[in-house]
Parts: C-alpha cells; sequence; structure tokens
C-alpha cells in the first residue's frame, strides 16, 4: 500500500471513529435484545412506510446495532436485506438477533463506503445519521446503494421539542461524557434513568415520546438514557435542515415527519434517469 493509500485509510478510520462505533459496539453489547415494543417505535420511526410497503423488497440497514429494525421488515414480508455496521459487538448482537432470515446478510461496512450500487428498493438509517462527523456523504452513498425508484428513509433527532437535551445534556455530553471511559458512562447513566422512571410512575408525560416509554421496562429505559449520554457527535435538526440534507444528497419526493413531537422521519425517491 503506497504511503497516501495509507494515510487516507487512517483518515476514514477517524471519521469512522468520530461516529462512535466502538461506543454504541458497547450498549448494543448491553442491551441486545429485541422487544416487543420495539416494534412500535420501528413503525413511529419509518412512518412514511407501512408494513405491506415491506412485502418483497430488499434492504439495506445501515448502522444495523443490534438489528432491531432489519428484524421487523423481515417478518413483514421483505424478500432480502443487507445490515450493516463496524464493531464487531454490534455485528455479532445483529447476527444473533437475525438468524432466522437466511436472506438477510449482516455485513461489516462503513456507513461512508456502502459496497453496493443500484443495488435495493429501500435503504433506511435508524438513529445513525445524525451520529455522523459527514451526514451528507453517508446519505450520498444510501442514495447509490438504492436503485433509481428506490427509496432513502432517515430517522434523526429533531430540534424542535429537545430544549431541555440541548440546554444541558448537550453541552454535557461535549464537554466532559465523550471523554470519560464508556463503562463510566454507562454507570453514570444509572441515575437520570432512575429520575425518569419515577417521573414515568408518577405521570409525568409531557409528549407522546414520554407516554410511549411510560410503558418500557426500566432497563430499557436505562438504554435510551444511556444512547443519549454516549456518542461523540450528535446533531439536533430543524425540519429544514432535514430537507435540505435529503435534496442535497440527490433525492426528490422528499417527505418529513415529527415523530413523537421531537425528531424527523424523512423519506425520499432515487430519481429514474429519463
Amino acid at each position: 500500500m503506497s504511503i497516501d493509500a495509507s494515510l487516507s485509510s487512517i483518515a476514514a478510520t477517524q471519521r469512522d471513529r468520530r461516529g462512535s462505533p466502538d461506543r454504541f459496539g458497547y450498549e448494543w453489547h448491553a442491551y441486545s435484545a429485541i422487544l416487543p415494543e420495539c416494534e412500535e417505535q420501528f413503525r413511529r420511526w419509518t412512518v412514511h412506510l407501512a408494513p405491506e410497503d415491506w412485502r418483497g423488497k430488499s434492504f439495506l440497514d445501515v448502522g444495523c446495532g443490534t438489528g432491531r429494525n432489519s428484524y421487523w421488515p423481515m417478518i413483514y414480508g421483505a424478500r432480502e436485506g443487507a445490515a450493516v455496521d463496524l464493531d464487531e459487538r454490534s455485528l455479532a448482537a445483529a447476527r444473533r438477533n437475525l438468524a432466522r432470515f437466511p436472506s438477510l446478510a449482516v455485513t461489516r461496512a462503513s456507513a461512508y463506503e456502502i459496497p453496493w450500487t443500484n443495488r435495493f428498493d429501500i435503504a433506511f438509517a435508524i438513529g445513525v445519521i445524525h451520529h455522523l462527523e459527514d451526514p451528507l456523504a453517508a446519505l450520498k452513498e444510501m442514495v447509490r446503494a438504492v436503485k433509481p425508484g428506490g427509496r432513502v428513509l432517515i430517522w434523526v433527532y429533531g430540534r424542535e421539542g429537545n430544549g431541555a437535551l440541548l440546554a444541558l445534556l448537550d453541552p454535557l455530553r461535549r464537554v466532559l461524557l465523550q471523554r470519560l471511559p464508556i463503562s463510566v458512562v454507562h454507570h453514570l447513566s444509572l441515575y437520570p434513568a432512575t429520575a425518569l422512571f419515577l417521573l414515568l410512575r408518577f405521570g409525568f408525560r409531557p409528549n407522546p415520546y414520554w407516554d410511549l416509554i411510560s410503558r418500557f421496562r426500566f432497563a430499557h429505559l436505562r438504554s435510551i438514557v444511556f444512547d443519549q449520554m454516549l456518542p461523540r457527535i450528535a446533531h439536533y435538526w430543524p425540519r429544514e435542515t432535514v430537507e435540505e440534507l435529503m435534496r442535497k444528497a440527490g433525492l426528490e419526493d422528499v417527505r418529513v415527519a415529527l415523530v413523537n413531537g421531537i425528531s424527523w422521519s424523512a423519506i425520499g425517491t432515487r430519481p429514474v434517469p429519463s
């Protein structure tokens, strides 16, 4: 390998690392189960697609984690799929959870270097794009991976409805949490998770998301809190930014929907050449 190629490879690895695959790998090793309530979460995150829209389709799941977001399309009748991630702990969890589906491949790949072109009917990334240093580059890779006329869907954090997180957690994460060992961050997640659990039990549910998670067990609530505390990068985007990102990636017929009052689900179509 040439010096230039080696430097390029190192730069690519560093860009991937800043997206926290190692830290998410710790999370998905600790919280690998696919729970029944995960289906409702998936349906909300992919609000533009009904279960029947997956039937007979091929899909790509970018940043698959435990594989829980690939599980439901296969249950709905998808023909085949590919689930990709970087950390081996995430991939191991996904392979366990998706072993029942022989037409679903779990593969190590970067969101910046997706190894397929013109291949899938649907590509999606749930809770991934907003953790990347270069979201547009990854989204363009997803567009390239779908067939002309194929659809690309993302679910990302919203700026709307997240005032407390932006004011408190986001600065704390940037200044302190991202610098701490991930095991320490996991321990610290116990305390806000306990506070959240108690608030929910006393009926504090200010938006639809809180109503949803009020039905979750404590371990699931803690995984959600931990998920917010662990990343090195977390973008909270207004609707206009999400729409612009989708269009800059080359998608048309872009639709954006508010999810749980605090996040965005966006879908667009790769143009068919005239």
